[in-house]
Formats: C-alpha cells, structure tokens, sequence
C-alpha cells in the first residue's frame, strides 16, 4: 500500500564540486558550487508556501548530516530548525569513494552501480535504513538529503520496484512531492 505514508517534500543537495567533476562522493563531500548554491536558494522560493503548512501540521524538517545536504539545507529553508538523521546520509560506497565514475564498471543504473560498490552500503543496506527512516514518519515532512538515497526513499514511497525507482530522476534545485503514493516535481527552471 503506497498511501500509508504522510506526504514528504524532497530536496536534493545542490551541483557539489564533486558532482561537476562526476566523482563518486558517497560517505565524502565537497562544497556547492556556484550553480549549487542558485539551486538551493531556487528550492527556497518552492518551499516558501510549504513550510508553514508542514510545520502547523505538527510535521518535521529532516537533514542529513552530510555538509553538501547541510548547505543546501541552510540555503533553501533559511530561519528554520531542523533534525539531523544519519540514515539520510548518502551510501556508503566504500572503496570507490572518491573515485571518478569513468573509470569504474557500469551497473544497469547508476544506483545499481553505486550498490555493487566493494565494502560499500550494498542494495540491502541503504534499502533497509530507508525503510527505517520512513516508518519512523507519523507526520508531514520535509527532507534534504542525496540522489541515490532519495530514488530509493521515493521508490518506496510510490512502492516501485527497485528496477523502477533507480531510473527515477535526479534533479537538483528541485523539490519532489509525495503525496497519497505519487509524486510531483516542482521547478522554477522548468515553469514548475
């Protein structure tokens, strides 16, 4: 059953060095960049009406603790306290942190690739401290985190399979809303 979760608005961190550089962060960060820092502050003007209806709705503010989601985060909900929770952190893709996508194999998606990692998280891991996260949630929230992270939270959310939630989108500077199992994307570039 998809709609027995309270809606959720995602945002993904801004462009990050490492993201321009197409290295693998994982666990690792490294500041926004230019394009980052106008992503996060697009996604404050999305989030403006959205607060204030989370919040009196008794809902909550969630961040990873990771400092690219911390940015984004400062940036994009300015003036407001937020929890920090570790199961929004990234996977962990152990040996390949830091290692530039060129140069490691291809899985069928990127997710499958950062899943396959060698002494990393695996599909099993990230795909359980989701699952932790999101029955934790009694009330409307709002949630800065990462790519990999949010297509399985998503996935999850919409109860797609995990061939379907890994060719889900990736966008930056964006917000995603999940409502009653669906989702829909807001954004100024796009015309929302």
């Amino acid at each position: 059953m998809t709609a027995k979760y309270p809606d959720i608005w995602f945002l993904r961190h801004g462009q990050t060095e490492w993201n321009l550089a197409r290295r693998i962060q994982g666990g690792l960060d490294s500041p926004l960049t230019d394009l980052g820092l106008a992503q996060a502050r697009m996604q404050a003007r999305l989030m403006v009406p959205i607060i204030p209806q989370v919040l009196a709705a008794g809902g909550g503010i969630y961040v990873s603790p990771l400092g690219r989601a911390q940015q984004t985060a400062a940036l994009a909900l300015p003036g407001v306290q937020w929890c920090d929770d570790p199961r929004l952190s990234e996977i962990d893709t152990g040996a390949w942190e830091g290692a530039l996508k060129a140069g490691l194999p291809e899985g069928s998606s990127e997710l499958d690739t950062y899943t396959s990692a060698p002494g990393g998280e695996g599909w099993e891991g990230l795909e359980a401290r989701v699952a932790a996260f999101l029955s934790d949630l009694d009330a409307p929230a709002i949630i800065v985190a990462h790519g990999m992270l949010g297509q399985v939270l998503r996935g999850q959310v919409m109860g797609l399979s995990r061939t379907d939630l890994s060719h889900l989108s990736n966008g930056q500077g964006c917000v995603y809303a999940l409502s009653g199992g669906s989702e829909r994307r807001f954004d100024l570039a796009r015309g929302i």
